[in-house]
């Protein structure tokens, strides 16, 4: 029988080296691209007249559509794969994760299917993050009957 140290040993020699540099790197060039392709947009908006908020918009809903459709077409995963975090963060990987299992599972129906899997992946993200400011708000009202303003 093997012991715990043995068995690490063994794991660490033979799992694949982490290419933590060269990951980080191209997540950031990939987000950076999407992120500079998101502002061209805004600006984009901008130029043809829409209001500075309205163009913000714009570009979000822009950014949503390139990312269900990169999505169902097969080429946002392939991106993914080789930017990493780097397409998570920008809205478009938010896009991708509700897309993604309603594309998958489409073909249980539109309520098994679609309905009960559209978010699988985004809805643990949806909840956190509602429940994360719901939090962050709690502390800031507690902080302003006490006079301290952190904005």
């Amino acid at each position: 029988m093997i012991s715990p140290k043995e068995y690490n040993k063994i794991v660490t020699k033979n799992s694949p080296k982490s290419k933590l540099f060269v990951n980080c790197i191209k997540a950031f060039l990939i987000g950076g691209a999407i992120c500079t392709i998101g502002q061209g947009f805004t600006d984009l908006y901008a130029m043809l007249g829409a209001a500075e908020k309205d163009s913000k918009t714009l570009c979000s809903v822009t950014l949503i559509f390139i990312g269900i459709l990169l999505t169902a077409i097969g080429v946002y995963d392939k991106i993914a794969k080789h930017g990493g975090a780097g397409t998570l963060v920008p809205i478009t990987g938010f896009a991708n994760a509700v897309s993604s299992p309603a594309i998958e599972f489409k073909s249980e129906g539109y309520i098994a299917g679609l309905g009960a899997k559209l978010f699988i992946i985004a809805g643990p993200v949806i909840v956190y993050g509602v429940s994360a400011s719901i939090i962050y708000g709690f502390v800031l009202w507690i902080l302003s009957l006490f006079g301290v303003r952190l904005f």
